[in-house]
């Protein structure tokens, strides 16, 4: 099982960036819950977002509400992050991860809540 992210780059403040995640080995609609995570150097990791199986339900950072979407096109095995008016301080390693479980609560924050992990793609954005 794998999780590829892609899709980081650099861009302007103010900028949008899309970023996604992209499962083989599985497929992305077995797993309950689809997320991402990013670390900014010098920083501990942080939840950034989550979706539930039928992408129904979304739950977001307090820093990124309003700017930032979560969603899942399970047919294509896929999660994607869409980044609109972007921050320096968005600048971070972006990781998706996937769970087996169904995550409630404070849970889906939770990155030890999480089984399976893609590898960082980054976002730097410039002011």
């Amino acid at each position: 099982v794998q999780l590829q992210a892609s899709g980081g780059g650099l861009v302007q403040a103010g900028g949008s960036l899309r970023v996604a995640c992209a499962a083989s080995g599985r497929t992305f609609r077995t797993y309950l819950m689809g997320g991402w995570f990013r670390r900014a150097p010098g920083k501990e990791r942080e939840f950034v977002a989550a979706i539930s199986p039928s992408g129904g339900s979304t739950y977001y950072a307090d820093s990124v509400k309003g700017r930032f979407t979560i969603s899942r096109d399970n047919a294509k095995n896929t999660v994607y992050l869409q980044m609109n008016s972007l921050k320096p301080e968005d600048t971070a390693f972006y990781y998706c991860a996937a769970s087996d479980q169904l995550l409630t609560g404070s849970t889906r924050y939770r990155a030890s809540a999480y089984d399976y992990w893609g590898q960082g793609t980054l976002v730097t954005v410039s002011s």
